[in-house]
């Protein structure tokens, strides 16, 4: 997560309840918007022909990432789940990239 928003958990932004996976996941609610959490270099601007792909995937690599910190050890998820997680929005990813070219 540290990796995608640029920030370490902590950051002077993070204050009382609020962290960074608290951030991240008020960025994934509906309504909210995982371009404000994400890296700007990562994301590109709207008039990238790829930007809805890319903040696409960054919101489910998000999602996962999420997901493997969960705070009981129970609720995580496996590494062997996170890898077919990883490859299932890699896979989206080249597909949606590809498609937008096409369609440009």
């Amino acid at each position: 997560m540290e990796t995608f928003t640029r920030r370490k958990p902590t950051d002077e932004m993070f204050v009382g309840e609020m962290n960074l996976k608290q951030w991240i996941a008020n960025s994934l609610l509906p309504d909210a918007a995982i371009v404000e959490v994400v890296d700007a270099d990562l994301l590109g601007t709207e008039e990238d022909g790829d930007f809805v792909s890319k903040r696409d995937c960054l919101s489910s690599i998000m999602r996962l990432a999420l997901a493997c910190c969960a705070e009981l050890p129970k609720e995580r998820i496996n590494m062997q789940e996170a890898l077919v997680t990883l490859n299932k929005i890699k896979i989206k990813f080249l597909k949606d990239i590809r498609s937008s070219k096409h369609s440009a």
